[in-house]
């Protein structure tokens, strides 16, 4: 038989090389965890505050500018705007405030913006919008528009960095 010295020395040995393999999983485990985390730190899209004032005119094809602001990460940017739309008649003016999605940095908001539009405004009235750039930034707009204007196609618009 073993003397108990011989069996304490077996003991911990085959206990030290069994937890070799779950102190190498808890390695890779936190490992991959640190990285994961700093990954993500630094690639989260935060939401900007946006102002606009835009100013449309057109006959079938319509075109428009306007100035604004962007308010991110505490900082106050201003902005150009130029509109575009096909299937516009009239003219019309607009002041609308929103929000400016997926954002990682403030260049993010540069880009050129889309959607399909509808709408009808004699005098005044709300309007709501909601535009994409390729950079993946979402403007959701709401405000009220003056003028005497009628669309149903196309709406764009470009905003630049001032």
């Amino acid at each position: 038989m073993f003397s108990p010295a011989t069996r304490v020395r077996a003991l911990t040995r085959s206990t030290m090389l069994g937890s070799i393999p779950a102190m190498k999983f808890g390695a890779g485990f936190v490992a991959a965890t640190i990285m994961l985390v700093g990954a993500s730190v630094g690639s989260l899209a935060e939401t900007g505050t946006v102002h606009l004032n835009v100013v449309n005119a057109g006959f079938i094809v319509s075109t428009g500018s306007g100035t604004g602001t962007l308010s991110f990460q505490g900082r106050t940017y201003r902005l150009s705007v130029g509109s575009t739309g096909f299937g516009t008649i009239g003219v019309a003016g607009s002041a609308l405030v929103g929000s400016a999605y997926n954002m990682r940095t403030v260049a993010d908001i540069a880009g050129t913006y889309s959607a399909v539009a509808a709408g009808l405004t004699v005098g005044g009235g709300a309007q709501v919008a909601r535009f994409q750039n390729a950079n993946g930034v979402i403007l959701e707009l709401l405000g009220v528009q003056a003028g005497l204007e009628v669309s149903l196609g196309s709406a764009g618009m470009t905003i630049a960095l001032q």
